[in-house]
């Protein structure tokens, strides 16, 4: 089991493209999203695009790890 997050695609160059969360750009791989679009939400682990999620569960996700980190702090 793995814990992906999720990221916002902004730019794509064929297998690789930008993702952005919270104004933070990282490097993705897409091999294994290959119909992935500029705009989508992406599920990331370790840099590697697992699977496209759509925006509501993106925000849901976010929000449910953001909950995590304030109790933890």
């Amino acid at each position: 089991m793995c814990v992906g997050i999720p990221f916002k695609l902004i730019e794509r160059h064929n297998e690789e493209g930008i993702g952005e969360l919270d104004g933070v750009q990282r490097k993705l791989a897409l091999q294994l999203v290959p119909g992935a679009q500029v705009g989508d939400y992406l599920l990331v682990h370790a840099g590697c695009a697992l699977q496209i999620i759509d925006q509501t569960a993106a925000m849901e996700t976010l929000e449910a790890f953001r909950a995590i980190s304030d109790e933890i702090r």
